[in-house]
């Protein structure tokens, strides 16, 4: 069996469909758990291996550096060397730092790190007294405005059903964006939509530009094809120039980003745009048992584009039932989760393998505090990235002078020395606080040694680290993680519990009209489809004790769960 077929037999017979359609528009519609990665690194692979493509022109795009990271990752074990695999805001700032010296001259002009101090002094500038939270739902009008490709005009006119931040008038809200503009221009600064918008311009109006650009890739794959945004897909378009060469994988049952300009148009109505397209399905979860991949299709059936799902693998169909619980108000429920998952964890059950996920972050507290008391470790998916953690840049700039020196005695002798004298000691401390979030930070990179492949040396090990940090791919850590549902989006956990399923947190109170119902809905599959072997939904009667009751979630009804406490 050569190379080639051992890639194919790796595969299933759907997912086999996608990596044997190397040339033409392919269409990948892949629902929750199906092994779309695997499908589309497997292509890749292929194609390579059998000659078809140049390893140098294929150019994969997703939406998250760790996205990227990891389709690499798989690319390498898979023979597939040379690959590009970047975001869309990565691959476009390449091209814009390449290009700009010769089509506008000097040096490409600063990429803001973060909207708010800017937006904060065009607001002052202007008398609108904002807070953080409404700057941030400022910056957040224009990033939608710009990635929906609309000028301050035309966003005026669209902005009539939005909220507007802090309380703004639509007008005020133009006058702030024009003034943040302004203010941007005389620094000589752009923010990360301007990148994308300025790739976009020098493509459209520079003919070398374009002509450059396209004969250094022409196979394009596409991965979460259903979070474009109309300038990501322009973009897109400049970079094929009339080409055909594209492969999008996506599931218009997880879109999420609506409010952020995303949209499932391009991915549902790509059989119109290119009509011999290829189209595959992926419908064979391997990722959840039966009874969850059930629930999941209960609550999309019918919806436009909505895939059914199937449970694949050993066992799949067994398992437990997703159970619903009422509890009387937020800090009860909070008990209640807690309380289970320490009695998981006391039963032998991995703190990592277990996750709470919730609407919003302010849910987060209560739930930390109630974990807390019970002795869990968690770990949040909102904390300071990891990679940025004071004592975790102290330990790698140790490991890298250490490296320099230590070169033959045993990985993790070389790596623990190192912890130990920035604090980290074989036993964690007691309860759980800063000090037990600091020892898990520290121990997820002895953990990492541990991992390592045999004969790793510490060079080796701190280059692996600069990959990661580069990548942003941190180290799994002993802890539960709490995180809201957006930021679990492409992660699993062997037990899920999906709290703060009431009217006005999930839908959330904010979510009018049926295609802002419709995204939430879309939420909480993408909730339910994290869980790989059991799934604990809840909710509360009342905030608190002394507040108004709330109803559960409308969607709760659909689910129609055979039991409930």
């Amino acid at each position: 069996m050569t190379g080639a077929e051992r890639l194919l037999a790796a595969l299933d017979e759907n997912q086999r469909q996608v990596a044997e359609s190397l040339l033409g528009p392919v269409c990948v519609l892949a629902g929750a758990g199906t092994g779309k990665t695997r499908a589309i690194t497997h292509r890749i692979a292929y194609g390579v291996a059998t000659g078809a493509y140049d390893p140098r022109r294929v150019m994969a795009l997703t939406f998250t550096t760790r996205a990227a990271g990891e389709l690499l990752g798989r690319l390498r074990a898979l023979g597939a060397e040379g690959v590009a695999a970047r975001t869309f805001h990565a691959a476009a700032l390449r091209q814009l730092h390449y290009f700009w010296p010769t089509v506008v001259g000097g040096t490409p002009p600063r990429v803001l790190d973060s909207k708010g101090a800017l937006l904060g002094q065009a607001a002052s500038s202007l008398k609108l007294g904002l807070d953080t939270a409404a700057l941030r739902d400022a910056a957040a009008e224009i990033e939608w405005r710009k990635v929906s490709r609309l000028s301050i005009e035309a966003y005026t006119r669209a902005a009539a059903s939005r909220p507007m931040p802090g309380r703004l008038t639509i007008d005020q809200m133009a006058a702030l964006q024009k003034q943040y503009e302004t203010l941007k221009d005389e620094r000589r600064q752009i923010d990360f939509e301007d990148v994308l918008l300025a790739t976009a311009g020098m493509i459209e109006n520079e003919p070398r530009v374009a002509e450059e650009v396209r004969a250094q890739y022409r196979f394009f794959v596409v991965d979460e094809f259903q979070d474009v945004s109309p300038l990501q897909h322009d973009l897109l378009m400049l970079w094929l120039g009339g080409r055909r060469e594209l492969c999008v994988v996506g599931d218009a049952s997880q879109t999420i980003y609506s409010f952020a300009g995303a949209t499932s148009d391009y991915l549902v109505r790509f059989g119109t745009a290119y009509p011999d397209a290829r189209i595959v399905r992926l419908d064979e979860n391997y990722r959840s048992t039966g009874p969850i991949i059930q629930l999941a299709n209960r609550l999309m059936r019918g919806r436009p584009g909505a895939l059914t799902l199937h449970a694949a693998g050993e066992g799949a169909e067994r398992g437990p039932t997703p159970s619903i619980s009422r509890h009387a108000d937020d800090a009860a429920e909070a008990e209640a989760v807690a309380a289970a998952i320490a009695r998981r964890i006391a039963d032998g059950t991995a703190p990592e393998s277990i996750a709470v996920l919730y609407r919003i972050n302010t849910q987060s507290i209560a739930l930390e505090s109630a974990l807390s008391r019970h002795g869990v470790p968690v770990q949040s998916r909102a904390d300071s990235r990891y990679f940025d953690q004071p004592e975790v840049r102290q330990a790698i700039m140790l490991l890298r002078g250490a490296s320099i020196s230590i070169t033959d005695e045993p990985l993790f002798k070389s790596v623990s020395d190192v912890l130990r004298g920035v604090g980290w000691r074989q036993d964690p401390p007691a309860g759980g606080g800063a000090e037990r979030a600091r020892w898990e930070a520290l121990n997820a990179l002895l953990t990492l040694a541990e991992e390592a492949p045999a004969g790793t040396t510490l060079p080796d090990f701190v280059r692996e680290l600069q990959r990661r940090q580069e990548q942003k791919h941190a180290p799994t850590r002993s802890a539960v993680t709490l995180s809201t549902i957006h930021a679990a989006k492409g992660l699993e956990w062997d037990v899920v519990h999906l709290v703060g399923l009431g009217e006005g947190q999930l839908p959330i109170v904010f979510a009018q009209g049926l295609e802002a119902i419709d995204e939430e809905r879309r939420l909480l599959y993408v909730g339910i489809t994290r869980a790989r072997r059991e799934l604990a939904l809840s909710w509360a009667q009342r905030p608190a004790p002394t507040r108004a009751e709330r109803a559960p979630s409308r969607f709760l009804d659909e689910l129609r769960a055979p039991r409930e406490s």
